[in-house]
């Protein structure tokens, strides 16, 4: 996805710091450095932070984070912003000599920096505390931050991808309604379970067409390169005429092939990479359905159970039972727990009403400008490829005549 950030200026006349100053929060995620050896190695960041919050310490911060440190981050907010959809991270790349490229590591880099940005633009999201931590603290208080973790986050690896596996079924149940009999039926909500089920496929199949082209302009690009190449040695075996027109056609050739390069890692970086980032994005929606659907669902099952223990306790009341005074007791503590879940349940359908708005305001916004930017490339890329072999045929004409 295409991140933007806006300068912000501050008077003259005015500190960062002084209460009429504007407060801002600036982060971005630059300078990924290669650390360690073999399956020991890993890529760190520098995570650079301007603001004028006076939560925060001093001006400007930076510090060292690696993957981890940000899965760590996105995991908390998780865990505590129930009814909030929790921007998505970049997934590991599962094949070992792709893992160091340069290409993958930028795509990686520019995810994360899409990614903490997401989260310090967010109204409720940059009162964290645990962001305050992940953007200030050095690198052994992080390190013991996340070895405080308990639960699944100490499992290992292949353990933690079972969860995930079965964390997603379970989101497909839940959100698709397989799982009875406990759901909602709120028609509004049963086309809106439709409705992302249905844009995370056509989001994945465009994504796929867009990688597909990314390949066609680089398996393009190679191919004019060996032909220029080509080209180019024929032509050193001709005439000076026709040798000249070819070693020129040679040269072109490689010049397109540079460009055709350069336009398929714009395609992925500003068009395939946003599309996949909202694939992602999208997955994330249905992780708080499921955090909706778990809630409804405890949140029905204390009330019939409260319903039950009531008709119980007025049926000892009227008996004059001894066991009266106790079952009020326990009907008063099960009813103040209800009256929670239901504030919880209630608490995320709200939030989840106002993160759709705000997802749709920026999907509409980010995708829009990744459609224009490559619409824009694949016009330009257009025009240069004409106007340079239109400029050739003068001098190819000239030679076969």
């Amino acid at each position: 996805m295409i991140s933007t950030h806006r300068n912000i200026s501050v008077s003259p006349s005015q500190s960062p710091r002084s209460p009429s100053a504007e407060p801002f929060l600036s982060v971005s995620v630059t300078d990924p450095v290669k650390l360690g050896t073999g399956v020991q190695a890993y890529i760190s960041y520098r995570v650079i932070t301007k603001t004028n919050m006076p939560e925060y310490q001093g001006q400007e911060k930076i510090v060292i984070r690696r993957y981890t440190d940000f899965v760590w981050l996105r995991d908390k907010l998780a865990e505590k912003f129930k009814g909030i959809f929790i921007p998505p991270l970049p997934e590991k790349s599962a094949v070992e000599k792709f893992r160091f490229s340069a290409e993958f590591i930028e795509m990686r880099r520019q995810a994360l920096d899409v990614f903490i940005n997401r989260v310090t633009s967010h109204p409720q999201l940059k009162q964290s505390e645990d962001l305050r931590i992940f953007l200030q603290e050095d690198e052994e208080a992080m390190e013991r931050a996340r070895s405080h973790e308990t639960g699944i986050f100490k499992k290992k690896p292949s353990e933690f991808m079972q969860i995930i596996k079965d964390v997603q079924s379970k989101v497909s149940d839940v959100v698709l309604g397989k799982e009875k009999p406990v759901e909602e039926s709120i028609p509004e909500y049963e086309k809106l379970k439709h409705y992302i089920f249905e844009l995370e496929d056509h989001l994945a199949e465009a994504q796929r067409q867009a990688f597909r082209l990314v390949k066609r302009h680089r398996e393009l690009g190679q191919s004019l390169s060996d032909f220029g190449k080509a080209i180019k040695l024929l032509g050193a075996c001709e005439g000076e005429s026709l040798g000249k027109a070819f070693s020129e056609l040679g040269s072109k050739s490689e010049m397109m092939s540079i460009k055709l390069q350069k336009e398929a890692h714009n395609l992925l970086m500003n068009f395939e990479e946003p599309l996949k980032d909202y694939v992602r994005a999208v997955q994330s929606i249905k992780v708080t359905m499921m955090d909706r659907a778990n809630a409804f669902k405890h949140h029905y099952e204390l009330s019939e159970t409260i319903r039950l223990k009531e008709i119980n306790l007025d049926k000892l009341t009227l008996m004059r039972s001894d066991k009266a005074g106790e079952a009020e007791i326990e009907y008063r503590e099960l009813k103040a727990e209800s009256d929670e879940a239901t504030k919880r349940y209630e608490t995320i359908v709200k939030l989840m009403n106002e993160e759709l708005v705000r997802f749709q305001e920026n999907k509409t916004s980010e995708l829009g400008l990744a459609f224009h930017e490559f619409a824009k490339g694949q016009a330009n890329l257009s025009h240069e490829v004409a106007d340079a072999w239109r400029s050739l045929l003068p001098k190819l004409g000239v030679s076969s005549a």
